[in-house]
């Protein structure tokens, strides 16, 4: 046990600058407690920085306002169709998830400067359940000027570099048909001229652009409205001990560059370290096998929160949490400077027509326009890694493929690059990718057959609201089916990836960690990643971390601040 002598003293330390970690910091101090963040690295936002930032949200009130019907009683009975009904883990959590998540963007929303916007439509996952909505639940950050945060901008994980333009501005899901129909329309042209203006003007003061949007402008608002309230943030300071005594955690031991900081947390301590992404030994623990080494997760996460709950007892379940993970299919981006990237197939290619995903026998697996997570979970139930992501030169000319824009006709330089395969005919590319031509042949020859009745007879696509809503709206008579005919050819080889980390440590309905009997660690809350997923393994919808990470860091905050108790809150929110 630690000698309780402190270097320094607060009310509550918050472990972690990510989402939830800034979430919670904010609201503690809002609630007006003393509050320290101490950041491992020497930016905020963690992986949510590169992320799409939508927050799944049953029944929030912005939406509710735009006219997008929904309840929480809906989504209380999709999340139980998913997760095996009412004797399912974790359902006493998803309850208060449900109970408190309009409550916890209102309030953010009236006392910070984290403003949300309604998504409008944006299908949940498994469309076929009930309860599931098309539209109504995703939210996602207002889009914000990093001008407001002055050097500080610089503070702020960049996007993933493939999801900028120019090498570092970035565009929004709305502005993409806009820039690409730059001349299409007088409007459209002004537009997009506006956005390269402003880039060009920003890139003279910062290393990108400024006018940041989706994950990164959930992030950038969070740390505006710390900064607003003074809260200190500890760069280059990660958690590597906790401090025990009478009463439970009191504090917790900093490495910094210059020494270990002793700082007592009157209150207790959040662990929001980022989950346990880049920690192997974890991974083999918690992951299916064949493990992949793959991860949109931001380097430092490397499972600090999580050991440091074991260490104590807490309780950590795997069975509960599926996969281990939230996965997406990713391709491998040859750059420049001789770095790889990753680039995450979550929505914009997989779904549209004339596309299909074969394994290495050249059959197809899975629904193409299935959820990225769905993908990557039929990827491992079919053992069909690596797949292969087949399309026409005329397929990414219209619509993209990865990293590859829409509307590219040169597909050379990414053939000798290595990031896609590149033949004259069918029978080419199939022995390029060391397939069989005569499987493959007739996998395509049996989908072109799905493609003219607009029918997949084999796995679905273009059936559930989400592979629609992904597809091509102007194509029939399937948005999601097209057939694959004149050549040349190409494919893009995928891999599963995890966005996310679903176990962590079990907690209560305030992200109190327990320990291995079911009882409360005082002093210890976990939230974000570090904190198990109440979804059971499964994924609802867009935003399934980002909406837990946000609504139980308030729910910490609250509790370690001695609100109203949350039983009472939940059942004013219930008779709302």
């Amino acid at each position: 046990m630690t000698q309780p002598t402190f270097d320094r003293e607060t009310d509550l330390l918050v472990a972690g600058a990510g989402p939830g970690g800034m979430a919670a910091a904010l609201v503690a101090s809002l609630e007006g407690l003393d509050v320290v963040i101490a950041e491992k690295s020497e930016q905020v936002g963690g992986t949510a920085a590169t992320s799409a930032g939508t927050l799944w949200i049953p029944g929030n009130r912005q939406s509710l306002a735009a006219g997008w019907t929904d309840s929480a009683a809906d989504a209380e009975r999709y999340m139980d169709a998913l997760t095996g009904g009412p004797e399912a883990p974790n359902r006493r959590l998803r309850e208060a998830y449900l109970a408190s998540g309009p409550e916890v963007i209102d309030d953010l929303m009236r006392r910070t400067e984290v403003q949300f916007v309604p998504c409008g439509k944006h299908p949940d996952y498994q469309s076929n359940r009930p309860g599931a909505a098309v539209a109504g639940r995703a939210i996602v950050a207002r889009m914000f000027d990093g001008r407001l945060l002055g050097p500080d901008f610089e503070r702020v994980r960049p996007p993933i570099r493939e999801f900028m333009v120019f090498g570092g501005m970035m565009v929004g899901k709305d502005d993409i048909p806009r820039l690409l129909g730059r001349f299409k329309s007088v409007a459209n042209f002004i537009h997009a001229g506006k956005l390269f203006a402003r880039y060009l003007k920003d890139r003279l003061r910062y290393s990108r652009g400024t006018r940041v949007v989706m994950g990164n402008a959930l992030v950038a608002r969070l740390f505006y409205s710390l900064k607003r309230q003074d809260v200190p943030i500890l760069f280059g300071a990660g958690i590597v001990e906790l401090i025990q005594g009478p009463r439970g955690v009191e504090g917790a031991v900093i490495e910094t560059a210059t020494g270990r900081l002793r700082i007592r947390a009157r209150r207790g301590v959040v662990l929001a370290t980022g989950g346990y992404a880049h920690d192997q030994q974890l991974r083999n623990a918690f992951m299916p096998q064949p493990v992949t080494p793959l991860s949109l997760a931001a380097a430092p996460d490397t499972g600090d929160g999580i050991r440091l709950g074991q260490g104590l007892g807490a309780r950590v379940a795997p069975g509960e949490h599926g996969s281990g993970a939230f996965w997406t299919p990713v391709s491998k981006v040859p750059r420049r400077d001789g770095t790889q990237g990753l680039f995450p197939h979550l929505s914009l290619d997989r779904a549209k027509p004339g596309l299909i995903a074969v394994n290495r026998e050249g059959r197809r697996f899975v629904d193409e326009g299935a959820s990225y997570h769905d993908f990557v979970e039929a990827m491992y139930a079919t053992r069909s890694i690596p797949a292969f992501l087949v399309c026409t030169a005329g397929f990414v000319r219209r619509y993209g493929i990865g990293p590859v824009h829409p509307g590219t006709r040169d597909l050379q330089p990414f053939a000798d690059s290595g990031y896609l395969t590149l033949a004259p005919t069918l029978e080419a590319l199939a022995r390029r990718l060391g397939l069989d031509p005569a499987v493959l042949a007739a996998t395509v020859a049996r989908h072109n057959g799905f493609a003219r009745t607009g029918r997949d007879e084999d796995f679905g696509k273009g059936e559930s609201e989400l592979s629609r809503f992904n597809g091509d709206a102007g194509h029939g008579p399937n948005p999601c089916l097209a057939p694959l005919e004149t050549g040349p050819f190409c494919a893009v080889e995928v891999f599963p990836a995890e966005i996310a980390c679903s176990t962590g440590l079990s907690t209560d309905e305030d992200a109190r960690v327990l320990n291995g009997a079911g009882e409360v660690i005082p002093g210890l809350y976990a939230c974000g990643n570090d904190m198990a997923s109440i979804m059971a393994g499964t994924y609802p919808g867009p935003g399934t971390t980002l909406g837990p990470a946000i609504v139980f860091a308030w729910r910490a905050a609250r509790h370690a601040a001695g609100c109203v108790p949350q039983q009472q809150q939940e059942r004013r929110l219930r008779a709302v």
